[in-house]
């Protein structure tokens, strides 16, 4: 089992800052991707940002030059730094992460997401 708990999200005026972070936990051997997604209703869930064990990332062209994705690999946490906040970012965020977890003596891969928190930014 890897489980995601994010934290960090909320109410914020249009051009203000929000932190968002996400802690990994369970029996993982290795996080390899861990990035952020968000969705809004009646919308697909769309990347925000993704960053690989190693520390490149990748961003949607319309979070480029706001948003900053960093993860702490002793903590298995990732964080997402939101500066210059716009209404249209308001979405619930997702936290996925590409994990590899030990059960009884066997490895395997999970595919995990966190439970969504909220952003809105009012203008």
């Amino acid at each position: 089992q890897v489980q995601l708990v994010e934290s960090g999200g909320g109410l914020v005026q249009a051009g203000g800052s929000l932190r968002l972070s996400c802690a990994a936990s369970g029996n993982i051997v290795r996080i390899n991707r861990m990035g952020w997604y968000r969705q809004t209703p009646g919308k697909q869930r769309e990347l925000v940002a993704v960053i690989a064990s190693g520390g490149s990332t990748n961003y949607a062209d319309s979070v480029k030059g706001r948003f900053t994705i960093s993860r702490d690999n002793v903590k298995n946490t990732v964080y997402l730094q939101m500066n210059s906040l716009r209404p249209e970012d308001t979405a619930v965020y997702y936290c996925n992460a590409d994990a590899i977890a030990i059960a009884s003596g066997s490895y395997f891969s999970r595919d995990a997401w966190g439970q969504g928190t909220q952003v809105t930014v009012s203008s």
